[in-house]
């Protein structure tokens, strides 16, 4: 596996990825029709190019022999000398093999690399990855509800984590 900074270029990798994923792990999570408008409004490429280009919004992409298998998107100098990880994800069937270790591994170094202190994430309260997230030390910070539209809102954590913290175990 490689890791490698994407480029407006990949954009339809990204989006290819995002819609390969989202509904195989977010069932039982929020409703197909959510799935559907989140995938529309975060992954359609004038989001990611405006994610990228205007939002300066940094993107992981991570590969093997037969392709991408995962991303992180992420930026540096979010608030308070806070780095901001948009996005993690990895191929289901790939869950566990480290992918994502190494995806959030190079966010850290990324963000310590541009003098952040710490490392802050959203996630759903009922989303599995939370445990992932406390295995690599993140805490949840406290708790928020966001309108998304369309009468859809994100019930979230908030997790932080200090940038110098430990890696912990792969999850």
């Amino acid at each position: 596996m490689t890791l490698r900074e994407a480029t407006t270029a990949d954009i339809p990798v990204i989006g290819a990825l995002a819609r390969r994923i989202w509904p195989v792990v977010y069932p039982g999570i929020i409703t197909p029709a959510q799935i559907t408008y989140m995938l529309d409004l975060m992954y359609s490429e004038a989001s990611l190019r405006e994610q990228m280009v205007t939002k300066g919004h940094r993107f992981l992409i991570a590969e093997n022999t037969v392709g991408a298998i995962g991303f992180a998107g992420f930026g540096t100098g979010h608030a308070r000398g806070r780095a901001r990880l948009h996005k993690l994800y990895v191929l289901p069937e790939l869950k566990g093999t480290g992918i994502g270790h190494a995806l959030l591994a190079a966010v850290l170094k990324a963000a310590a690399e541009a003098g952040d202190s710490f490392l802050e994430l959203n996630v759903n309260k009922h989303n599995p990855a939370i445990r992932f997230y406390s295995r690599h030390g993140f805490v949840v910070e406290r708790d928020e509800v966001l309108d998304i539209g369309q009468g859809y809102v994100m019930d979230d954590h908030v997790m932080v984590r200090p940038i110098d913290a430990p890696q912990l175990g792969m999850a």
